[in-house]
């Protein structure tokens, strides 16, 4: 997932880059709007986090020019005015969600996954097949009642395959999606944590597999 936040406060902006990065989410920062708009509309970006008090205009008219503009990635606006009043402007402006500052990292977080699931971006917050159940919002997997840990980066794979359920990703973007980079350190590392995701998962037999199509890359599937 890719993340823009658009946000003039530095400590408030460095905690959220470290608190998605810390999910695996690679993060785009601006602190104006001007910057922030060329960005949105030129980048490619599964959710953007836009804060409403910028020092050369107001988020909403951003939010307003992006939808004029035919710009549809959901935004979650950041905002220190919670009256309804004021939410249900944001919402009218375009704005898909809104939060009051100050706010607790992981709704945040939770909110941002929700948005971008609206848009088949992200896993679904629980699967459940066979002998297998995993919940992408707890990051917690059970297998026949008992509960397997995942490192932070298998949870990152896995939710990148779970999100395109039967359908190919491919091993470049994988690399780009978990690790931002296609080396062949970053490769062999995707080898060994497929490996190990497989082993924790069980195979066919307890309800889902992750398969190696040659030369194309790798499909989640339920067999159950």
């Amino acid at each position: 997932m890719k993340v823009l936040v658009i946000e003039d406060s530095g400590p408030t902006r460095d905690l959220l880059v470290r608190a998605l990065r810390s999910e695996q989410i690679a993060v785009e920062t601006s602190s104006r709007l001007s910057t922030g708009l060329r960005q949105a509309m030129t980048g490619r970006h599964d959710v953007i986090v836009l804060d409403l008090m910028l020092p050369d205009g107001d988020g909403l008219d951003l939010c307003k020019r992006l939808r004029a503009e035919g710009v549809l990635t959901p935004v979650l606006c950041l905002t220190a005015r919670g009256d309804v009043a004021d939410r249900i402007q944001g919402l009218d402006s375009g704005a898909d969600d809104y939060m009051k500052k100050p706010f607790a990292l992981a709704e945040l977080r939770a909110r941002i996954r929700a948005l971008a699931r609206r848009q088949g971006l992200t896993a679904p917050a629980r699967v459940a097949a066979g002998a297998l159940v995993m919940d992408f919002t707890a990051r917690k997997l059970h297998r026949r009642g008992q509960e397997v840990p995942l490192t932070a980066r298998e949870w990152a794979v896995l939710e990148a395959l779970v999100a395109k359920q039967g359908r190919v990703v491919g091993r470049t973007d994988l690399l780009e999606n978990v690790w931002h980079a296609a080396g062949r350190h970053e490769s062999d590392s995707l080898d060994v944590i497929l490996s190990r995701l497989r082993r924790k998962l069980g195979g066919d037999g307890e309800g889902c597999a992750i398969r190696t199509i040659r030369g194309e890359g790798f499909v989640f599937e339920v067999t159950t």
